[in-house]
């Protein structure tokens, strides 16, 4: 990912979550999910974090799930649309990702759930949230990953080359986990933690998982998309490959929906720091009860050492 990629069309991106605010209970299963996730590491978590930040809240279902989770007695929300915001109620602001208004040093938390992959400068953006934290601070954020919905990108991929003849931009430039590991330590975060976990979704009918992707807020906001809609007969005959590659007996489809978690410090005096080379004072091979072989040499069939 590129520092100085833009990809993303953010006022497209607003327009999306305005129009999806009123409609977002009935359809954010999905950040109802990754949001549970992650206030369950939250709960793990053996410290308090009196003065926390939601960041891209959507309608404030992060913050109804959290609670007094962490020890959190106020909680900020914000989001780039200003109807998401508003639907939070409680202490919100409509802010972008990108331009945060906070102090340097404001919050002990900073949460994030399923909002940052819409993020053009999400480098930026993370030295940004490192900045807003105190020093010892949490980031905790979730973010699509590359495997979303790589379904529906296959089937719409083939259905447009057949009834088209050509493909137009649709998938998003998603980090992996290792990209989110880089951007971390890059971004002058301390202890970061990556992993990612697999959601798999069962729908009757792959129509019903586009629409519901609309209607979270997640449709297509590159800003080399195409402008107008999608021919009825391109829908139809993906519709018709989905079920054909990803249906199964019982004539139901799986859409598949990564979610990269990342967790990390802002640097403190006070935490653990890595050895330096050659401090050990056990030797690694005593430690694993195993023969130690110096460089240059091999192990040989049957343990014996060869050159």
């Amino acid at each position: 990912m590129s520092d100085s990629m833009c990809v993303f069309n953010r006022r497209v991106v607003r327009l999306h979550r305005d129009r999806a605010a009123p409609v977002l209970d009935d359809h954010g299963f999905l950040l109802d999910e990754v949001g549970e996730r992650l206030a369950d590491r939250l709960t793990d978590v053996k410290r308090r974090f009196p003065f926390a930040l939601d960041l891209g809240c959507h309608a404030g279902g992060m913050g109804r799930l959290l609670g007094r989770r962490g020890g959190i007695e106020t909680l900020v929300q914000c989001d780039l649309s200003p109807e998401m915001a508003r639907r939070a109620g409680g202490l919100s602001l409509a802010a972008d990702e990108e331009a945060l208004p906070f102090a340097e040093s404001s919050f002990d938390l900073v949460l994030s759930c399923l909002s940052l992959h819409w993020v053009n400068d999400l480098p930026g953006a993370l030295v940004q949230i490192r900045r807003a934290l105190k020093p010892d601070g949490l980031f905790l954020a979730a973010m699509l990953g590359g495997e979303t919905c790589r379904e529906l990108r296959t089937a719409l991929a083939e259905a447009e080359v057949a009834c088209e003849g050509g493909l137009s931009p649709r998938v998003s430039p998603f980090a992996d986990v290792r990209d989110a590991g880089q951007l971390l330590q890059r971004a002058g975060f301390a202890l970061p933690v990556v992993d990612c976990d697999t959601i798999t979704v069962s729908y009757a009918d792959p129509l019903k998982l586009m629409r519901d992707l609309r209607l979270m807020g997640e449709g297509n906001a590159l800003i080399d998309r195409r402008k107008g809609f999608t021919r009825r007969a391109t829908m139809m005959d993906a519709a018709a490959r989905y079920r054909e590659m990803f249906g199964d007996e019982r004539g139901r489809v799986t859409a598949t929906f990564q979610a990269i978690t990342m967790t990390a410090w802002a640097p403190h005096p006070s935490q653990p720091k890595p050895l330096a080379p050659g401090s050990a004072k056990v030797r690694l091979a005593e430690a694993l009860g195993t023969e130690e072989i110096p460089a240059g040499e091999k192990a040989a069939p049957g343990g014996r050492r060869g050159r």
